[in-house]
């Protein structure tokens, strides 16, 4: 049972339930984003309003996860793993396959929100390195923050890269949807119709 402020905001349990519990509030977010783009005549209401709330919807519970300081947040000093994969085979070795499969499988989830929805809401990203190229940037504040916070975590390039790596996998599977956004920026503009008497 979640209880006090520190169940509901400092564990996982209480981060998955707010997360639960906010479920209609986004749905209510989108509707109305999209009521009031339709109003103002804008293109793809519906669409860039489901892209706005997902990417904060999809993308903020997780980092609030992973930005949980530990047990000796502040007192011991940051940790860094900077070899490709070591941390991987070690979570593997040391703790089994279910472990592993939910310390990956959580890892690629962190930004697969961002890498679905934001190439549908920004056309300029609307191509897997430039995605993958804004979920490894934003991973790698995320373990810098850990780092320079002390929160009793290790900052890993294995994190970096299974970040990306979900958002990069989340933007093939949203392909044939951004693929099929229009390019406003591209497209010509009428010409002006010719003068009467000419």
């Amino acid at each position: 049972m979640v209880r006090g402020w520190h169940g509901w905001l400092g564990t996982f349990n209480g981060v998955v339930l707010i997360t639960m519990v906010v479920l209609p509030l986004a749905a209510l977010a989108v509707w109305v984003l999209a009521r009031r783009r339709r109003a103002a005549g804008t293109g793809s209401a519906w669409r860039t309003s489901l892209a706005d709330v997902g990417i904060v919807y999809g993308t903020v519970p997780w980092v609030w996860m992973i930005m949980l300081p530990g047990d000796q947040a502040g007192v011991v000093p940051g940790r860094v793993a900077l070899v490709p994969l070591r941390d991987l085979l070690t979570i593997v070795s040391d703790g089994g396959p279910l472990t592993a499969t939910v310390q990956v499988v959580g890892n690629l989830l962190v930004f697969a929100a961002l890498g679905f929805f934001a190439p549908l809401r920004f056309p300029a990203l609307a191509s897997v390195p430039r995605v993958l190229a804004l979920a490894a940037g934003c991973s790698v504040l995320v373990e810098t923050a850990q780092y320079v916070l002390r929160l009793d975590r290790v900052s890993s390039v294995d994190d970096v890269l299974l970040n990306a790596a979900g958002a990069g996998l989340s933007a093939l599977v949203a392909r044939r949807w951004w693929r099929a956004t229009p390019d406003t920026s591209t497209q010509r503009r009428p010409e002006p119709a010719p003068a009467a008497g000419r």
